[in-house]
């Protein structure tokens, strides 16, 4: 397919999408259908029902990605009336253009063109998601060292504080550090919390942060009844969790917070190397 084809379907395909008011991206399948090659709105509901079976088979809610509306359509007359249409997601558009007829030039360039913007969408969120890990461990980290700093103020030492800490996972798991880092396989030298999921980071971090205002509030002058605040505030911080379904000892652990920095910092790098869309 010739380069100017390409430019000219790309910038037809983007020129159709619109945006509700909350700014979610749509396109809508009476346009798609003709950006496709279907001339017949009957044979293009067929590949939109392939497609709806496609999304629920992928553990999708198919109402999130085709929503029916209505639309108010010009007769010759002068008159309108109101026609059904779908309005669909760019991975709603993907699955269509994957059941669509792939000997239409128009198939075969969608097929490849939403795999790409799709792979795309979820290349973005998965950035976000790693970046809002990386985010959650350095305020974990950050807390925890003023939760140190308080106690030390506060009793004149914070020699226990590696155990206040751990009396605070073992109220929030259920289980001792040590039997968390042997579950989820974490190296002897390293913390539990750089392999724990965003959710359990901010769980820890949530339960430091009223420790460290109750031993501020009430001038806590000894470890121990810091520490004891530090287990109920987890203990609270648990039931929480749990009566929303969460079990903390249950969930898997995430990637080595190390490694993806690392991989953060090295795709940041390579992004200020070669801008996308500038040319040479």
């Amino acid at each position: 397919m010739k380069a100017e084809i390409v430019h000219q379907l790309t910038e037809s395909f983007e020129g159709h999408a619109q945006q509700t008011e909350s700014g979610v991206e749509y396109w809508l399948a009476r346009d798609l259908q003709f950006l496709l090659g279907y001339t017949k709105w009957d044979n293009f509901q067929g590949v939109i029902s392939k497609a709806k079976t496609a999304c629920e088979v992928s553990g999708h809610d198919v109402q999130d990605h085709f929503a029916d509306v209505g639309k108010m359509v010009e007769l010759g007359s002068g008159a309108r009336r109101e026609i059904d249409d779908i309005m669909l997601t760019r991975f709603a558009c993907y699955l269509i253009a994957q059941n669509g007829d792939p000997a239409k030039s128009e198939i075969a360039f969608a097929q490849t063109y939403f795999a790409i913007q799709t792979r795309k969408a979820e290349m973005i969120e998965q950035r976000l998601l790693e970046v809002e890990r990386i985010a959650a461990r350095r305020k974990l980290s950050e807390t925890e060292k003023e939760l140190s700093s308080v106690i030390y103020e506060q009793t004149g030492g914070n020699h226990d504080f590696a155990l206040i800490r751990s009396n605070g996972d073992r109220a929030l798991f259920g289980k001792s550090t040590q039997a968390m880092k042997a579950q989820w396989k974490v190296p002897p030298t390293r913390p539990l919390a750089d392999f724990a999921p965003t959710i359990i980071l901010k769980a820890k971090d949530f339960a430091t942060e009223i420790t460290i205002f109750n031993a501020q509030a009430h001038a806590m002058k000894s470890e121990s009844s810091i520490s004891a605040e530090h287990v109920t505030n987890n203990q609270a911080v648990r039931k929480t969790l749990l009566d929303r379904g969460i079990r903390p000892e249950s969930l898997q652990p995430a990637e080595d917070i190390k490694k993806v920095e690392r991989r953060v910092i090295s795709e940041e790098r390579k992004s200020l190397a070669k801008p996308e869309g500038l040319e040479d």
